[in-house]
């Protein structure tokens, strides 16, 4: 199966994005802004249409690609909290927020998730995580006491283009430390009592996480 042209005709079966997000998926290509890959777009506009949440936590918000995408998908009054620490990438955001007229719906905390995690209190039907790779599993105990029974947790770009199979001596010692911290974090998720995890090889490999209602019973 050549999967490369797979995926160029399963992109080609989507249903579109509205003007804005076109033009912001244009620039951060451009610019070479990371932005969540089209495949993963798809998935994210149809779980939130899906999940219907009333609260969003993004955990790295970029230029607002993908805040903007959930707030579009979400049902009408979906609060988004979103954090970021790049003032470059905050100013972009919420320029783009304003030209959405969507200032009041999404939230921008300012500064690193690991500080300001620790300090959010309530809880959040929908989480997504697209920040810095090795840090996920860092992020971890915050995020499950964050997410409500029956939330989603949606990790992006979990499979490292591959890299994530790789012995760790096979990879860049450069890369290692996030090679063996996403390997933790996705034994860690799917072996979780109080997750029920399924791991997608869509765009970069996505993990989504359902908080169940009681720990699991079963190793």
């Amino acid at each position: 199966m050549d999967r490369e042209r797979l995926s160029v005709y399963i992109n080609s079966l989507d249903d579109g994005y509205s003007p804005l997000l076109r033009r912001i998926a244009k620039e951060a290509a451009a610019g070479g802004v990371p932005i969540v890959r089209k495949e993963t777009a798809s998935l994210l506009k149809t779980l939130a249409v899906m999940k219907r949440p009333s609260r969003i936590l993004e955990v790295g918000t970029a230029v607002g690609y993908s805040a903007l995408l959930l707030a579009e998908n979400a049902p009408e009054g979906c609060r988004i909290t979103t954090i970021e620490k790049d003032e470059r990438r905050i100013c972009q955001a919420r320029e783009n927020f304003r030209l959405a007229g969507r200032e009041e719906q999404i939230t921008i905390l300012e500064g690193d998730a690991a500080e300001i995690l620790p300090e959010l209190s309530g809880t959040f039907d929908f989480i997504f995580m697209d920040a810095a790779k090795g840090q996920y599993i860092h992020f971890l105990d915050d995020i499950l006491r964050l997410l409500r029974p029956g939330g989603l947790l949606i990790s992006d770009n979990v499979l490292q283009d591959g890299a994530v199979l790789e012995s760790r001596f096979m990879v860049e010692r450069r890369d290692r430390t996030i090679h063996s911290r996403m390997r933790e974090y996705l034994y860690v998720i799917t072996h979780h009592k109080l997750l029920t995890t399924a791991i997608v090889p869509t765009g970069d490999g996505v993990a989504i996480s359902v908080r169940t209602w009681k720990e699991r019973e079963y190793d």
